[in-house]
């Protein structure tokens, strides 16, 4: 069973939670952190992204960058700008899709989590359950920051398959007003109700006592940088119990069947020096082609991509016979991979290569026609991973290729922290 337990956050006050809340640290390069920040300067990408405070040569890795994280997180605790939770709680937090550029792909669209604490064993265990590679420079800056600032800021993004027990807790608590309600300029719409009552926090870990599997939908990076800082401090306190904070890892477990996954799309800066005509012919091996004009041909199921080229739209399908049921290779991403990257296109290896793109669904066909107008090359549009196919890819203990999954809408961070 997966063990969750709640915990005493550090959160902002309710007046404030709007300013503070922040997209994830990774969707912005070093350029758009330093532009997101100005102005803002309760905004949690200050402390997430702490270069932003430097001059813009700076080493972003060095100590002090961190140490200016910490002592930024320190300040505004004093402050009043963050207050501390008295006893350990849990939270619901429900995130609604209401305007803005995901309005036309999600409108509407509503997920709720539990806010709580998982622990590192179940991690190392497989009960937390991963279904992406890590690359170990990105784990290095979070390792840092984690271990420098003394706590977790950025939630990772977990999924379960649900029961209605903890159904039932949740309808209980959004009886009550929320605690924080506001809407992010990006057209999220943000709602948490805290669950103090000792009676409720039991009945939400009893109920993930019915769980027996937890799933990393996304935040991989995060969570191998808090298993990692963990593994660290037991080294450091060999005599450690098993219960102090540093041995569970700040997280939102979503039901899998309120998620949804945005497609991954690809775009190739060249054919591999072959015309487009000579493509056409090659992708006949192994599907059947349409063409579709400028008519963008969205994918309605698994074995359609959409494929733009030379300012052509074209709707493939993999012929039946080349259909794979093993978890990964049965993946549209895979079959793309293995039928055309990589024995058409020459990209071998996509996590190295420097001549593939890859687009969030979020910028939907229209940035794939762009890039391809602008600089040649051939872009894919995909049918999105589903749900139970990475659930189904890490049951087995596999893993996806890279840019397999995009979710959407993403958690703030800076609403929930978890110090060590």
């Amino acid at each position: 069973m997966a063990e969750v337990k709640a915990f005493c956050a550090l959160r902002p006050n309710e007046k404030q939670a709007a300013e503070v809340a922040a997209l994830p640290y990774d969707v912005y390069t070093r350029e758009e952190a330093r532009a997101a920040v100005q102005g803002h300067p309760f905004s949690f990408l200050n402390i997430d992204r702490p270069e932003t405070q430097f001059p813009e040569n700076c080493d972003m890795y060095a100590q002090e960058v961190y140490e200016k994280a910490r002592d930024m997180l320190r300040e505004q605790a004093a402050t009043g700008v963050y207050v501390r939770e008295e006893q350990p709680v849990y939270y619901f937090y429900e995130l609604t899709v209401e305007s803005g550029v995901l309005a036309p792909l999600l409108q509407g669209h509503s997920q709720t989590g539990v806010v709580a604490c998982s622990s590192v064993d179940d991690y190392l265990n497989q009960v937390v359950r991963k279904h992406e590679n890590t690359r170990e420079e990105k784990e290095r800056d979070r390792i840092r920051h984690v271990d420098i600032v003394n706590a977790q800021t950025g939630p990772i993004f977990l999924t379960y398959r649900g029961t209605e027990a903890l159904k039932t807790c949740e309808k209980r608590a959004k009886q009550q007003p929320p605690l924080y309600d506001f809407v992010s300029e990006d057209g999220i719409r943000h709602r948490v109700w805290r669950v103090a009552d000792p009676a409720e926090v039991e009945a939400i870990t009893e109920g993930f006592c019915e769980v027996p599997i937890t799933y990393i939908a996304d935040g991989h990076h995060r969570a191998a940088s808090a298993v990692k800082v963990a593994l660290k401090r037991r080294a450091e306190h060999p005599d450690y119990r098993g219960t102090e904070e540093f041995n569970y890892f700040l997280s939102v477990l979503f039901p899998e069947e309120e998620l949804r996954i945005l497609p991954y799309n690809r775009v190739v800066a060249d054919l591999n020096g072959e015309s487009p005509a000579d493509l056409l012919l090659a992708l006949d091996q192994a599907f059947t082609i349409r063409d579709n004009g400028e008519t963008v041909p969205m994918p309605g199921k698994k074995g359609e991509v959409g494929m733009y080229l030379d300012g052509h739209w074209y709707a493939l399908c993999v012929r039946e016979e080349l259909r794979e049921e093993d978890p990964v290779e049965g993946l549209d991403v895979s079959f793309l991979q293995n039928l055309v990257l990589a024995p058409l296109l020459g990209i071998e290896d996509p996590r190295t290569s420097e001549r593939i793109r890859f687009i969030g669904g979020i910028r939907g066909s229209e940035e794939l026609e762009r890039l391809v107008d602008q600089k040649g090359g051939v872009a894919f549009l995909m049918y999105p991973t589903q749900m139970e196919e990475l659930l189904s890819v890490a049951d087995a203990g596999l893993l996806m290729p890279p840019k397999s999954t995009w979710f959407e809408p993403k958690l703030r961070s800076g609403l929930f922290i978890h110090t060590l």
